[in-house]
């Protein structure tokens, strides 16, 4: 973090008393781990923290230090507005635009706290009165530990911040096998585990956890895997019948697209997800080497992301959207061909 937005932060943070720490709609373990390590950093600085989630997250996420403290939204909607109209500063994690906090954004926009953004999302909107963004980072978990560093916070670590931390990273890396894992990725690791982070507890209670209606749930999204040779790329289908079949709940199609992306050749990867209830498909894509899937879901899916991984979404139905994602391919063939 620069000095200036430093300076800008400690300036907003000088007078205020009440903050607010709000993560994306959807909320991920980048999401639910830097919103409460940061929340655990700012309660040690003595302010009053209250962290916000727009709505329910996976269970899988529950056991991290701090849930049980924490709003969501889509069931607590007057305590949320009560907290908001108190809030002298609103942090925003890891999502770079009001839209991304869904059916909060209203009471965002109407908020007279100041706002600071802590996001590593390409092409931030300016809402903040300081913006730390930063799209090279790992996750904004790691972003989180650089913002306690630029205001000499490191001593303040202790071990429920640590794992936060940690999960927020680990997550949102893939294990630390996707690209913006970076050799200062790992030196944040290595802080976090001297500060209580336990490596195999936390990996256990993100990937050891899942029901048999899950696994089954990915045998048949593995058997509706359709494969492009021609275009590297892959792709999975699920129904909403499919879902409901499995007592599919949030979090269930977590990594199910990776799937897809590591089959020998393939730099591209989709999966599409039914949701009658917002009648929408819901899209994450993925991709290796320079393919820019943030174009491409910004160009074609009212989404983005990163260039490795993003989300977006269609109003049409399941059929129809896979039929217009295969009729745009021929106009990337040559850039997927060379990636």
């Amino acid at each position: 973090m620069d000095t200036q937005t430093t300076s800008a932060v400690k300036k907003a943070l000088d007078t205020a008393k009440n903050l607010v720490v709000i993560g994306h709609k959807n909320p991920d373990g980048d999401a639910i781990g830097s919103s409460l390590g940061l929340a655990g950093f700012l309660r040690k600085k003595d302010f009053e923290v209250t962290v916000v989630m727009p709505n329910e997250f996976p269970e899988f996420l529950k056991w991290m230090p701090g849930c049980d403290d924490l709003l969501i939204y889509e069931k607590q909607a007057q305590e949320v507005q009560k907290t908001l109209d108190a809030a002298d500063v609103i942090f925003t994690l890891d999502f770079n635009a009001l839209n991304r906090s869904g059916d909060l954004s209203p009471l965002l926009e109407a908020s007279e706290a100041k706002f600071i953004m802590i996001d590593h999302h390409q092409q931030p909107d300016a809402y903040a009165v300081a913006t730390y963004s930063d799209a090279s980072m790992s996750s904004t978990a790691q972003m989180v530990f650089h913002f306690m560093e630029a205001l000499d916070g490191i001593p303040l670590l202790d071990r429920d911040i640590a794992t936060n931390l940690y999960t927020g990273i680990m997550t949102d890396t893939g294990s630390f096998r996707f690209s913006a894992t970076t050799a200062t990725t790992h030196r944040v690791i290595a802080q976090l585990l001297e500060h209580g982070a336990v490596p195999n507890v936390i990996h256990e209670n993100i990937y050891d956890t899942a029901s048999q209606n899950r696994m089954k749930l990915l045998g048949v999204a593995l058997n509706n895997l359709t494969v492009l040779p021609e275009y590297r790329t892959a792709y999975i289908t699920l129904s909403q019948e499919e879902l409901d079949a499995h007592d599919f709940r949030k979090g269930d199609t977590e990594g199910f697209v990776n799937y897809a992306l590591a089959i020998n050749n393939i730099v591209f990867a989709v999966i599409f997800i039914e949701n009658r209830q917002e009648n929408i498909v819901k899209i994450s894509l993925r991709s290796k080497g320079p393919f820019s899937v943030n174009q491409f879901s910004r160009n074609h899916f009212n989404g983005g992301g990163h260039n490795n991984a993003a989300g977006g979404r269609s109003l049409k139905s399941l059929d129809e959207t896979v039929r217009e994602f295969i009729s745009i391919l021929p106009q990337y063939q040559k850039a997927l061909i060379d990636a």
